[in-house]
C-alpha cells in the first residue's frame, strides 16, 4: 500500500473538495445565524442547536442527496435521506423526533420509489415523516430532507470540544456490504434488525449524558479522515492518525474504505480515562472500535503507516472546510 498515492486519492475525493463551497454560505448568513441569542454552536457541527430552556435544546440538521445517487436508485436515495438525517442528530448524543422533505420530481416512476425509500428508512428507524413541499412539475428530480431532534444542553457532542491531548477513536459497523451499484455507500442498516439499528442511536445518547466524548460526528460524505479533519477543524486543532488502527472491513480496499459513507459509524475525541468506556459501550451494538490517535496542538491531520507519516490536512493550506464566520 503506498501511502504518498492514498494521501493523493484523500485529498482530490469530491466529498472532500465539494465542502470548500460553504464559506459563501457561512459568510452571507453569518450575521443572522444568532439573531434570536439562543443559539449554541457555530456553524460547522451536524446540527444546530437552539436552547429552549430547562437544560433542553431542539437539534435542527437538513441534507440533500446527491444527483448521482438519485440517478442510479431513487429507491436508496429516499431510504438514504432518512438515514444521513436520524446519524446527524445521534452524532450530537440527540434524539431524532420528526423529520420533513422537499421533492421535486419529473418522473412519476422515479416519485414512487423515492417515496417507498422514505417510508421504509422512517421504519427501520421510528422516526415519522411529518410533512414538506412537494413541485410535482420540476424540469429534475431532487430530494432534500430536514429533522429536528432533542437533547440535554449540558451534555450535547459537538464537533468544537476536542483538547490537545485526548485520543481519537473510530467506531464503525463493520459488519455490512457495499451496496450494490454505489461501493461508496457501506450499507450496515438496510438488512439489520430494526431493533440493533435504532439502539445505536440511542447508545450515542448514552455516551453523551455520561459525558464520555469531548467531541463527535458521524462519518460522512469526505469519509472517515475528512470527517475528522471537519471536527478537528472545528476544535482547532490536529490530530496524528495511525492507518492501520483504523477499523477496516478487510474485504474493502484502504482507497475505497476511507471514503465510503458508513450507515453507522462515528469519530470521536475523549480524555485518555474515557476512551475504554466509549469502547465498552458501543462495542455491543456492533461497531468496531479503535483508538486510532491523539489529537496535537498543531493544525495539521497526520497519517502513518509503517515508518512513514505524511501530512494528510493542513488547516492553513488544504483544509476540508472553508469558513468565516466574522
Amino acid at each position: 500500500m503506498d501511502l504518498a498515492n492514498l494521501v493523493k486519492t484523500l485529498q482530490d475525493f469530491k466529498g472532500v473538495s465539494r465542502k470548500n463551497s460553504i464559506e459563501k454560505v457561512t459568510k452571507s448568513l453569518g450575521e443572522v445565524y444568532n439573531i434570536s441569542g439562543e443559539v449554541l454552536l457555530d456553524f460547522g457541527d451536524d446540527a444546530s442547536a437552539i436552547d429552549i430552556g430547562n437544560n433542553q435544546v431542539v437539534l435542527l440538521a437538513a441534507d440533500g442527496i446527491w444527483g448521482q445517487l438519485m440517478d442510479v436508485n431513487p429507491y436508496w436515495a429516499g431510504y438514504c435521506s432518512v438515514l444521513v438525517n436520524v446519524n446527524d442528530i445521534a452524532a450530537m448524543g440527540g434524539k431524532p423526533i420528526a423529520m420533513v422533505n422537499i421533492m421535486s420530481v419529473n418522473d412519476d416512476e422515479i416519485y414512487d420509489e423515492i417515496l417507498q425509500g422514505i417510508v421504509d428508512g422512517c421504519k427501520k428507524f421510528a422516526v415519522p415523516m411529518v410533512g414538506g413541499h412537494l413541485h410535482p412539475d420540476s424540469e429534475f428530480n431532487s430530494l432534500d430532507v430536514a429533522i429536528a431532534g432533542i437533547a440535554n444542553k449540558d451534555s450535547l457532542i459537538t464537533s468544537s470540544g476536542a483538547n490537545v491531548g485526548d485520543k481519537v477513536l473510530v467506531a464503525i459497523d463493520t459488519d455490512g456490504r457495499q451496496y450494490p451499484g454505489i461501493p461508496l455507500n457501506w450499507d450496515t442498516t438496510y438488512e439489520k434488525d430494526e431493533k440493533l439499528v435504532r439502539d445505536q442511536i440511542k447508545v450515542m445518547q448514552e455516551i453523551a449524558e455520561a459525558k464520555l466524548p469531548s467531541a463527535g460526528k458521524d462519518i460522512s460524505n469526505p469519509g472517515t479522515l475528512g470527517t475528522l479533519e471537519m471536527l478537528l477543524e472545528a476544535s482547532g486543532v490536529g490530530a496524528d492518525v495511525v492507518l492501520d488502527k483504523i477499523p477496516r472491513n478487510e474485504s474493502v480496499p484502504w482507497d475505497e474504505w476511507l471514503i465510503a459513507y458508513p450507515g453507522a459509524a462515528f469519530v470521536l475525541t475523549a480524555p485518555p480515562e474515557n476512551a475504554q468506556k466509549i469502547i465498552d459501550t458501543l462495542t455491543p451494538y456492533s461497531f468496531e472500535v479503535a483508538i486510532v490517535g491523539e489529537v496535537i496542538q498543531e493544525k495539521k491531520l497526520y497519517l502513518s503507516h509503517n515508518d512513514e507519516k505524511l501530512v494528510l490536512f493542513d488547516q492553513e493550506s488544504n483544509p476540508v472546510l472553508v469558513m468565516n464566520n466574522d
